[in-house]
């Protein structure tokens, strides 16, 4: 397996009930590195770029205002096949569906609101190079003398 890079966004409903300690142990216990971590607050112009491929969906609105009630963390991780790793961390997009108890939407998630349109837009960003992405504006930053 190779060592991958994959982006992860813990929700505002998230760090509003403060998981984030939480949820980024169950990542670190997985085998994943967090590389790049920043806790934001997503504006309104940031949500309806990053969910624009959802703009002409009934939820567009809901999710966009959900995504800019509470700071959000967005974060790198990295590890032997990430991706798939961090598909298996998060669980089943619905949390009654999760194989297994220790996934993050088994122990942490309330409602199947805005995980879909999460896990899609996750898996369309992995395809896009990070520099056309506002992910890569939000963690600008440098970790050991590359950009993340």
């Amino acid at each position: 397996m190779a060592i991958q890079r994959t982006f992860s966004i813990i929700k505002p409903d998230a760090t509003k009930r403060n998981l984030t300690g939480k949820i980024a142990a169950k990542f670190e216990d997985a085998g994943l590195r967090i590389v790049a971590s920043k806790r934001i607050q997503m504006t309104l112009a940031q949500a309806q770029q990053f969910y624009g491929v959802h703009s002409e969906r009934p939820f567009f609105g809901e999710l966009c205002e959900f995504m800019i009630s509470e700071p959000i963390v967005v974060q790198v991780l990295e590890g032997e096949d990430a991706i798939a790793k961090n598909r298996e961390v998060m669980g089943a997009t619905n949390p009654a569906d999760a194989a297994t108890a220790q996934s993050v939407r088994s122990s942490h998630c309330r409602s199947v609101k805005t995980r879909y349109t999460a896990r899609t837009r996750l898996r369309q960003l992995q395809k896009r190079s990070r520099s056309s992405s506002p992910v890569s504006s939000w963690l600008a930053k440098r970790h050991r003398g590359r950009a993340v």
